[in-house]
């Protein structure tokens, strides 16, 4: 059975960097029939916080990408201790002691002679008696995983076949010198465990594949299909990386932004199919395939969000906008109307609150000084609320005849004057809405 998972550090909130990797491998689980996992990597005692994982878990409820189990790192430190141990049992760990200074300096010196700069195994020439010594000197050492310096190959879902020589890359350190086990290890041995059989994950990963395909195979568990998604940029290109923080996913609900919006977007940003709005997440599972995304980084605006968000809000029924509505304080009386005249011209439901304002307390007139007499003649024959379906015509119509304006010039001045704006809602359907008016001279 196809088991995917996504698996977020509960060190702060998933951002749309986050998103794409966790709903990639929801949907690889759902269009399978299959399993789809929540782990939380909270290996890290000081960083990792419970407010977090809670956040987490609400951000994905709220885009309904629903898990079918939840997993927890610290819950399997002991099962953590049994992989390292088999790992040392079959002489594939082992405890190096040089400090970050050493390493740099090692580092250093093979640049200078053109070679990788890759760590040059000195810890398995220690005898027991130098562990000891450098153990009491040092404290504990890391625990470096001993690669097979052989070609590392797979077929990557995205990439297509990869291809790695392990000995162009270091020993990796599954343990730290404080105990603290690292993603490397503890993610093989869930992936193990829990039956993954499909991973899909950042670029930035692909070094770090390879070499988990190693530790799979020595501890006996089955390879997955890997795949690696492109990485984001901002619109220009640049760097998204310093800017994830405010593209957190409950920032972007705080801004409005509707689920099916983001997940139509993701679901398709970086494929060669085109965006399109989705009205379920059902016609995103059925939409989507893998193999149709590219290698190149994939640039995201976040603005591209607030059409696919207005185009939802237009369809939306009043029944399922009536409460927000009432907590704006709009009469029941006018609710509908308002809804329906309003939805057409809002980006998100937070632009609501300026268009009541607007109706109930009048605009800021807009008045270009060759339409000044005009205005304020037509605001002489303008009656005081309350109006009726009928009131524009009628209004307009009599302005047309004391003044001889028609058109353009009769009809986007008066708009202007009413509400302060030079585009908007059919003035006709908008009119009895407005509580009040500016004032005459």
């Amino acid at each position: 059975m196809t088991t995917t998972r996504f698996a977020p550090s509960p060190t702060g909130y998933i951002h749309v960097g986050n998103l794409r990797t966790a709903l990639m491998n929801y949907l690889i689980a759902r269009k399978a029939g299959g399993t789809f996992i929540l782990r939380l990597d909270d290996t890290d005692p000081e960083r990792s916080k419970q407010e977090y994982a809670d956040a987490i878990q609400e951000d994905l409820e709220w885009l309904g990408l629903t898990w079918d189990r939840i997993e927890r790192q610290s819950d399997r430190l002991d099962r953590y201790n049994e992989a390292a141990q088999a790992l040392r049992d079959m002489g594939r760990f082992y405890e190096a002691f040089e400090t970050p200074t050493e390493l740099d300096l090692k580092r250093k010196k093979q640049l200078n002679m053109g070679k990788p700069p890759v760590y040059d195994r000195a810890a398995l020439a220690l005898s027991d008696e130098d562990k000891a010594r450098l153990r009491a000197e040092r404290g504990d050492g890391v625990w470096r995983f001993k690669l097979d310096q052989e070609r590392i190959v797979w077929q990557d879902g995205i990439l297509g076949e990869i291809s790695i020589d392990a000995a162009s890359v270091s020993d990796p350190v599954l343990i730290r010198a404080d105990g603290q086990f690292l993603y490397t290890l503890a993610s093989v041995v869930d992936d193990i465990d829990f039956g993954v059989t499909n991973i899909v994950r950042g670029s930035d990963h692909v070094t770090n594949t390879a070499t988990q395909i190693q530790i799979i195979e020595a501890l006996g568990g089955a390879v997955p299909s890997f795949a690696h998604h492109s990485l984001l940029t901002g619109p220009q290109g640049e760097a998204l990386s310093k800017r994830l923080g405010t593209l957190s996913l409950r920032d972007l609900r705080a801004a409005g932004v509707e689920p099916m919006a983001l997940l139509s977007l993701m679901a398709r940003l970086g494929s060669s199919q085109p965006v399109e709005l989705r009205g379920s997440l059902d016609e995103i599972i059925e939409g989507f395939d893998i193999s149709t995304f590219g290698s190149a980084p994939t640039k995201f605006d976040e603005q591209d969000l607030y059409p696919l968000t207005a185009h939802i809000l237009a369809a939306r029924p009043y029944e399922a906008v009536a409460e927000d509505i009432r907590a704006l304080g709009v009469p029941d009386d006018l609710a509908p109307a308002f809804w329906t005249v309003t939805r057409e011209n809002i980006q998100t439901m937070g632009d609501l609150e300026a268009w009541w304002t607007l109706c109930r307390d009048g605009a800021t007139p807009m008045i270009a000084d060759e339409d000044r007499e005009m205005i304020a003649t037509a605001m002489e024959l303008l009656p005081p609320p309350p109006y009726s379906a009928d009131s524009w015509a009628t209004f307009t119509s009599a302005v047309k005849e004391a003044t001889g304006r028609k058109g353009k010039g009769l009809f986007m001045p008066l708009r202007k004057a009413l509400t302060g704006m030079d585009h908007g809602p059919d003035m006709a359907a908008f009119m009895p809405l407005l509580q009040k008016v500016p004032a005459k001279g």
